[in-house]
This record gives C-alpha cells, structure tokens and sequence, in this order.
C-alpha cells in the first residue's frame, strides 16, 4: 500500500480546489427523479371508484434511503414517516455492518405493490432483491478479488453512484477511490458531505467541509459507515471492476466533459477552468 500524499492544496485555496464537481444534480419533484436516467413515476391504475391508485413502485438507482421511504409512504397513501418507522417490525436481512440501517440495500427496481400491501412487504422486497444481487457472482467474487467485502462494495458503488456524471465516467471514479484508499488519502467527496447535511447540490463550501460528521470524507480517512444511496448495477460493476488508472482527482467541468488526472496541478487548471465557466454561467456570482 502506498501513503505517499501528493502535496494538497494551501489553506486559502481550498474552498475552489475539490476533487470532485459532476456538473450535474439529481432533481426530484412529483415522485420522479431526472439524473441522467429515464424519469421514474409510479405505475397506477383506476380503481372502482374511477380513481387512480399506483400498482408498482419505481426505485430508481442512487435514491437515498429516505427518498424510498418517502416514495412508499406516498404510494401507499401513508402518513409521512410510516415506512421509515416500520423498519423495526420489518426483520429486514441485512448484513451486520449494516446494524439495521438498510441505505444501499433498497436495490433499485420496479417493485409491483400487490394485495394488501404494506411498507413492510415492499422493504423486504428491496433488500431480498439487493441480497440476490450482491452475495452470488460476480459481485461477492469481485469483492474479495479487492479485499473488500460485500458492505464495503456496496458503500464505494454509492459514491461512484453519486458523483458519476455518466455511466462511462463510473469505472474512473471507482478508480480514484481505491487509488486514495491505497494511498492513505482521504477520499474528500462532495456527496458524501451532501449526505451528511441531508441535500444534493453542487456548492459545497469550506464550512461544510468541516462539520462534525462520520460521513465527512475530507476529515475523515477511509470509507464512510455506510453506503450513501443505493446504487444499481453499473456502479457496482464500477465498484468491483474499477477501470486502470492512477488518477486521484477528476472535476467535470462542463456536461460531457469530466477530466481525471494523477496530476495536482493538472487538476487545479481543470477546476479553475470549471471555476471560470461556472462564473459565466452565474453571471461572474461569487465561488464558493
């Protein structure tokens, strides 16, 4: 394993100098997510009163957690919060480092919600199909191959996840993480620092990267404790099958345009360029 840190960026820089800027955001509204992927909406149906009632639900890949416990909630006519409370009574099977929390395993799929059903039912649902994907070959295998286990796959496929702007862009990023993880690097992801303060945006201050938090990836060395979203199968193709390189920094400067570089000072001309672009496109707005 090597620990040589390339050199980081000064103190007064830092706040325009990150390892990662996607160029993109996932929006949600009405029950549906645009993030590059096809939009997502429940399937519904007329029932005998003439009135429309979803028939499946569609988790789409890189929603959080609390995004499918909202969307079950609404699908089902439930109170805000009802899926997210059943969970206890749910006997969910997760892996122990999970310790209960199901992020990452709500494994994204059209879920067809059937007689009677319940938050319970469609929980189960999710992580019996996460557990089919993930404990068979290739994935158990790809995980071992990079001493990792399952869990651990799952929480890097996450991030890849969240900060790939393309399904192309996804291999890199795995790349970079393992290439920081080797190197006694901390990983400094904007979207694990998102998931922290419970948001998705591209503005990521100096001040955020200094909240007190497990899942902050700039003062905290290694993986988070948990996934951060529940990936789909691209990114956790990404995750145990990471494409060569050395790269340790990537910064997408324009839609289609993600660079990677294992050079640091490479990587400050593609952010100051990104930084440029980015005043334009805000009318000459301050950086933060």
């Amino acid at each position: 394993m090597q620990t040589n840190t390339p050199p980081r960026s000064p103190r007064g820089t830092r706040r325009t100098i990150r390892l990662t800027r996607r160029g993109r955001i996932a929006l949600i509204a009405t029950g549906a997510i645009v993030a590059g992927t096809a939009v997502a909406v429940p399937l519904l149906m007329t029932d005998d009163e003439g009135d429309p009632r979803p028939t499946s639900l569609v988790v789409p890949e890189g929603w959080r957690a609390t995004q499918v416990y909202d969307a079950v909630d609404k699908a089902l006519a439930l109170p805000a919060g009802t899926t997210k409370k059943s969970l206890a009574k749910a006997h969910l099977r997760l892996p122990n480092d999970a310790e209960g929390n199901p992020e990452g395993y709500l494994y994204p799929a059209t879920y067809p919600l059937g007689e009677n059903p319940t938050p319970e039912k469609l929980l189960t649902a999710m992580v019996d199909t996460a557990n089919e994907k993930f404990t068979g070959a290739p994935i158990a295998a790809g995980a071992q191959r990079n001493a990792l286990n399952v869990y651990q796959a799952v929480t890097i496929a996450s991030i890849v996840q969240a900060e790939s702007a393309t399904e192309e862009d996804m291999g890199k990023v795995a790349r970079v993480v393992f290439n920081r993880l080797e190197r006694g690097m901390p990983l400094q992801m904007d979207s694990t620092i998102n998931y922290a303060l419970g948001r998705s945006t591209l503005n990521t201050t100096t001040e955020d990267t200094k909240i007190d938090s497990p899942y902050n990836s700039y003062q905290r060395m290694g993986l988070p404790p948990t996934p951060i979203a529940n990936p789909g199968e691209d990114a956790m193709r990404a995750a145990i099958d990471p494409t060569p390189g050395d790269w340790l920094y990537f910064v997408t400067v324009k839609p289609g345009d993600t660079r990677f570089t294992a050079d640091y000072a490479e990587h400050q001309r593609n952010v100051a360029e990104f930084n440029r672009l980015a005043r334009s496109a805000s009318g000459g707005a301050r950086d933060t």
